[in-house]
């Protein structure tokens, strides 16, 4: 089978298959990996096709070790390691970033999968809209603190993979605003479409900055999902009207549910697939290039740069 056949349906084992000799050896590090989501999915089959070694970063160490009990008891050869890493702190990402830079092994791979949708008002501990912060400040930062290991990479190609949503189409950068008043204007899915349109603009950011170097970066919309990521949401919320930017109203009612493996296949394309390096800051979906699906204002590289400048004096630090 081709990738080009590759669509809706792939999951993320049979992606993994085709790609196998591209995983082989790798050093992979993926954010978000407790047990029932995407990350942990994508842990799981990178680690049974023959990944050297699978970095599973995620805030809790019991989940952690239970989701590195659950690949072993597929793979048993399995090479893990945990990183606790709690992307709504940017202590614990200088933290993360600092363990990972001691690390003896380059980073190939980094999938930043982690993130939450459509909370209720809250701030990180850092002062920041969760969603922003969570979703884009933490791993701005903590990829860019690891850039030197990901340079490292013996491949000569590292990739850098940023998983957004069909969501970002709900809401461009709001550079005047992005933590909506302090809340006193807040909107959960304004928000959410924000922190999903810088995860697109960040990809875009790095691989205008690094290409040059070899790296190559990607984001993608995953499908919709049932998974802990929706825990804020109804699933009658699925149903309701919703507008995009442009004041078009958004059925997300008739997207088909992805299963988790569906769900994890356009990780594994988007980490994996050789052909589209050239391609890179490009946005994939149900496993395939999809620019098309990409609003404006979210694939234009004066508002990547723009994005960057106000996230390095957002986490008060800045990257050459």
């Amino acid at each position: 089978m081709s990738n080009k056949n590759f669509g809706l349906h792939t999951e993320a084992d049979e992606a993994a298959t085709y790609f196998e000799s591209n995983i082989k050896g790798k050093t992979v590090l993926i954010t978000g990996c407790s047990l029932g989501g995407l990350g942990f999915e994508a842990a799981r089959v990178v680690s049974k096709h023959h990944a050297g070694l699978v970095i599973l970063a995620g805030r809790k160490q019991e989940s952690l070790d239970d989701a590195v009990q659950k690949i072993k008891e597929e793979t048993p050869s399995a090479n893990l390691r945990t990183l606790l890493l709690d992307l709504a702190s940017l202590k614990s990402a200088r933290h993360a970033a600092a363990e990972v830079n001691a690390y003896p092994e380059a980073i190939d791979v980094l999938i930043n999968n982690a993130g939450i949708m459509a909370s209720p008002y809250y701030t990180t501990e850092d002062g920041f809209e969760s969603q922003f912060g969570t979703n884009h400040l933490g791993p701005f930062l903590f990829t860019n603190l690891i850039l030197p290991k990901i340079f490292a990479s013996k491949t000569g190609a590292p990739r850098i993979v940023n998983v957004s949503s069909v969501g970002h189409i709900l809401s461009a950068i709001r550079y005047d605003d992005p933590c909506f008043e302090n809340g006193k204007t807040y909107n959960k899915w304004l928000a959410y479409g924000q922190s999903k349109t810088a995860n697109v603009l960040f990809a875009r950011g790095l691989s205008n900055r690094y290409n040059s170097k070899g790296l190559t970066a990607f984001s993608l919309h995953p499908g919709v999902i049932r998974t802990n990521l929706s825990r804020n949401v109804k699933r009658e919320e699925f149903s309701e009207p919703m507008k995009d930017t442009d004041g078009i109203p958004i059925d997300f009612s008739s997207e088909y549910h992805k299963t988790i493996p569906e769900g994890t296949a356009t990780h594994i394309v988007a980490a994996f697939d050789p052909s589209i390096a050239s391609q890179t800051a490009s946005y994939l979906a149900d496993c395939q290039l999809a620019m098309d699906r990409v609003k404006p204002y979210a694939k234009d590289d004066a508002e990547a740069e723009k994005l960057w400048a106000l996230s390095e004096k957002l986490v008060g630090q800045t990257f050459q």
